[in-house]
Order: structure tokens, then C-alpha cells, then sequence
């Protein structure tokens, strides 16, 4: 069930109004049955799997919470096992086997192992991540085990949070569904409002702009390195909106029957370097691979050579979560590269400024991580490896071709799917979402609008609903991060 569909604005306008009519002790089993039903309303049987890995989760955690000694690490390593094992079974197992047949085939050698016709169920990395940190969370003895099979299904399974994030904690987010909620105005205001907001950024700019990336990346054969650029400067754009969309939809859905989640963005385009990038991008994710991959590997109380490794690595991992496929584990890479180089040189570059006397520009320095982040970009959203520095080689090979080109004769080189009109419309929401971002590093933008007279916020209500319904593009596009 899509966030941006019709369908989903029925489903909210029910399970919300259902949860302030009944009785406290009952809305935990709406919320549980609720989310069932918008992840069955994908392909039903995968909620099968879920139900596996939640029940194992379940009992793992009140076993190791009643362990002691190594009993304690065999429960938790189980649980992990049986996690990680369901998501590579369906997210990797043909991606090993491809890689093990090229590697058989080298040595003369047939590959003896099978390929399965099988679809990744949606959201099955975000949904093992979480229940990871909960086992995780109770090994480590920061969370009781929780005891209500329902409650820690609901743990699992709460519909804002099912599909696509954010990765919630267990000492953060369990708590609250025992907690009694009630039907506050203000708060309800807030959580339309967002999401709202995260209607805007998917149908009326991630979906918009998906129309031009779609065509580029999918006819690689047909484009230029202006269409390229161009293409590539949308997708970033596109899945900030279609993400952040989604987290501000999700946050706010759940802010409207009082559940606080954590924030997953904050404003990433606007950030100085790359370390500045990843702590504004993905969030939850960031700060999941801190706690448990990046800490656990020793993090900053190692040596120099060791702690540049476990920051790679960590890249890596991630690359690889976001997807079976070389793009992504290159783009992985990439960033690791960067932020190892950020690190490595962050206090020789502080001394040449220094002895030079150069200051510092904040817009060429979120330029040049904005546009590293764009490289990046290409390897996630190509469709192989050869398409990704066949397109990148374009860009910087067609700079002369393009700068000798007049502004007429360039709009005839350009093969971006849309209309002129359309064209300059993508342009138009980029610029609005980049205003809004610099606009609320200044200032509390739902702070300001909440100020001001009740004619003045309803015309800006008003105005926002109708450039949703006139300006969005209704296509029920799934979320990129679906696939994840």
C-alpha cells in the first residue's frame, strides 16, 4: 500500500479514527492487525516470512535475557543467523551465485548450484535491521525482553515504519505502545502538516523528475553527457524527495496518534563534506551501522591505519545492504573513499587555510560534496557497471561539444523524455525544495506558519493541498527504497 495512494488515505482515515475510539487496551491489536493488512496488501504470502523471523526474535529475546555466560551469545547469534539468513536467501543468494559461476567458469568448472525465481519482499532489510537491534539491544542488556508476543509483533510490524524506515530502536519506540495516547489537536495539526509535506516532495517532485531519470538511465545508448548531467542532478533530487517523502509521511502518520519516531533527514544537500553528508542523510541507518558495525570494529579507539578500514568497510556493507548488485557495492565504495579522504586530510587542509590565510566558502564547499554525492549517484542508479562509466565518461568528454553549443541547438541535443515546459517545471520544484531547506536552516518553518493569523496559515493550508492535487504527478510510482 502506497503512501501517495488513495488507497492508504482511506486505510490512515480508519485505523486512526479506530484508534481514539477504542478503549486503550485494545489499540495495540487495531495497530497489529492494521499493519498487517498494508503489508499484505503488497503480495500477501511474504508476511509469512516476517512472521518467521518474529517469532524466532521473540523468543531469542526472552532467552537471553533469562541466560547467563555463553548461553546469552548463543541466542543472540542464532537470531542473528536466522535474520541475516532469510535476507540473503532472498536478496543475495542469486547475486552470490552469479558471482561463484563466473569465478567456477574461470577455473573450468560448471556452476553446481541453482538460481531461484523469487522476488525480495518488500522491506525485508529495513525489517531485519530493527529486529537485529532489538536481540542486540537485550544481549547488551539497554532493553528488557519484551513479554507480549502482540506488542513485540507490533514492534516489528507498526505500518508507518514496516516498508521503509526509519530504523527504529527498541528502547526508543517499544515503550511507546503501552503508553496511553490521546486525541491532541496541535499534535494531529503537526502530523498532517507533515505529512503533507512529504506528499509534496514525492508526487509533485520525486515523481515528476523520476519521469526524465527513467528515460535517461533506461536508454543509455540514446543520451549525451548534457542528458546525463542533467538526468543525474534529477535523481538526486528525486530520491532525497521520494525518501524523505516517505520518512516525513511515516513520521508524521505515527506523530498523529502520538508516536514520536526519529528524524531520518535534515536537509543532506545543504551539507559542507561528506562526513556532514551522512549525518544528515538516512539517519537511522548511519547511526544503526555506527552502534553496530562500525563501534563493534573497534571505531575511533584504534590505530590510525585500522580505523580508516573500519570506516571503508562500513561503507561497503552499506553499499551492499541497499543491493545485490556491483553499482551498489562501487557506490559503497565511494563513499567510504571520500570519507576516509575527508578524515585523513581534515587537519592538513585546516593548516594550509590557516597558513595561507584562505577562509573558508560554505556554498563552494556544499558545491563540490554536493556534486561528489552526484558522481556517487550515477553507480546507485545505472543499471550495471559499463552503463555507469560509459555515462560518467560521456559527461566530461561532451563539456567542449556542449559549451560550443547555442542555447537553441542545445535544446535540440537534449533527449530528456519531456517537454520543454515540463523540463523547466522539474527545474522550478528544485529550486522550491532548495529554498524551503535554506529557509528552515534559518528559521522553524511549521513554528513561523503556526504564528501567524488563522486567515493567513489556512491560505497557506490551502495553497499547499491545491499545488499537491494540480501540480502532482498520480502514478502510483512504488518508493525507490521499497526495493530495499
Amino acid at each position: 500500500m502506497l503512501f501517495s495512494s488513495l488507497h492508504f488515505l482511506f486505510f490512515f482515515i480508519i485505523v486512526t479514527s479506530l484508534y481514539f475510539s477504542l478503549p486503550h487496551k485494545w489499540r495495540w491489536l487495531l495497530l497489529l492487525l492494521g499493519s498487517c493488512y498494508f503489508y499484505m496488501a503488497f503480495v500477501p504470502i511474504y508476511i509469512v516470512i516476517l512472521g518467521f523471523t518474529i517469532i524466532v526474535d521473540y523468543f531469542a529475546g526472552i532467552l537471553i535475557e533469562k541466560s547467563t555466560g555463553q548461553a546469552r551469545r548463543l541466542f543472540l547469534i542464532c537470531s542473528l543467523i536466522a535474520n541475516i539468513g532469510v535476507l540473503a536467501v532472498f536478496k543475495y543468494y542469486n547475486f552470490i551465485n552469479t558471482n561463484l559461476g563466473f569465478l567456477l567458469r574461470g577455473f573450468g568448472q560448471n556452476d553446481p548450484l541453482p538460481y531461484l525465481s523469487i522476488l525480495l519482499p518488500i522491506g525485508l532489510s529495513f525489517h531485519t535491521f530493527k529486529a537485529m537491534s532489538y536481540t542486540i539491544e537485550v544481549f547488551r542488556g539497554n532493553q528488557k525482553a519484551e513479554h507480549h508476543f502482540g506488542i513485540y509483533a507490533l514492534y516489528e510490524m507498526f505500518y508507518p515504519l514496516l516498508v521503509a524506515g526509519p530504523i527504529e530502536r527498541p528502547q526508543h519506540l517499544l515503550h511507546q505502545f503501552r503508553e496511553r495516547h490521546y486525541l491532541d489537536y496541535d499534535r494531529v495539526v503537526d502530523g498532517l502538516k507533515l505529512m503533507a509535506w512529504g506528499l509534496f516532495q514525492k508526487v509533485v517532485i520525486a515523481d515528476r523528475l523520476a519521469v526524465v531519470v527513467d528515460h535517461v538511465y533506461d536508454n543509455p545508448q540514446m543520451g549525451n553527457g548534457l542528458s546525463f548531467a542533467i538526468a543525474t542532478l534529477f535523481f538526486g533530487f528525486q530520491i532525497l524527495c521520494d525518501f524523505s517523502g516517505y520518512s516525513d509521511m511515516a513520521i508524521g502518520a505515527a506523530r498523529v496518534m502520538g508516536f514520536s519516531l526519529m528524524e531520518n533527514f535534515n536537509r543532506p544537500y545543504l551539507a559542507r563534506s561528506i562526513p556532514d553528508f551522512w549525518r544528515r542523510w538516512h539517519i537511522s541507518l548511519s547511526t544503526w551501522f555506527r552502534d553496530y558495525l562500525y563501534i563493534p570494529l573497534g571505531g575511533s579507539r584504534v590505530t590510525i591505519p585500522r580505523l580508516y578500514m573500519n570506516l571503508f568497510v562500513v561503507f561497503l556493507v552499506s553499499g551492499l545492504w541497499h543491493g545485490s548488485n556491483w553499482t551498489f557495492v562501487v557506490w559503497g565504495a565511494l563513499h567510504g573513499f571520500y570519507y576516509v579522504f575527508a578524515v585523513m586530510t581534515k587537519e592538513l587542509r585546516r593548516r594550509i587555510r590557516e597558513k595561507l590565510r584562505v577562509p573558508e566558502f560554505p556554498l563552494l564547499q556544499t558545491l563540490t560534496t554536493f556534486t561528489l554525492v552526484s558522481v556517487a549517484w550515477v553507480f546507485f542508479r545505472a543499471g550495471s557497471l559499463n552503463v555507469a562509466l560509459h555515462m560518467i565518461k560521456r559527461m566530461i568528454t561532451d563539456i567542449p561539444m556542449i559549451s560550443s553549443l547555442t542555447l537553441q541547438r542545445l535544446s535540440a541535443q537534449l533527449n530528456l523524455g519531456v517537454s520543454e515546459q515540463e523540463l523547466m517545471m522539474c527545474f522550478l520544484v528544485i529550486l522550491i525544495l532548495n529554498t524551503v531547506h535554506i529557509m528552515q536552516n534559518r528559521v522553524n518553518l511549521a513554528l513561523f506558519v503556526k504564528q501567524r493569523s488563522p486567515l493567513l496559515r489556512w491560505a497557506i493550508y490551502y495553497g499547499a493541498v491545491f499545488s499537491i492535487i494540480l501540480l502532482g504527478v498520480f502514478e502510483n510510482r512504488q518508493f525507490i527504497y521499497f526495493q530495499f
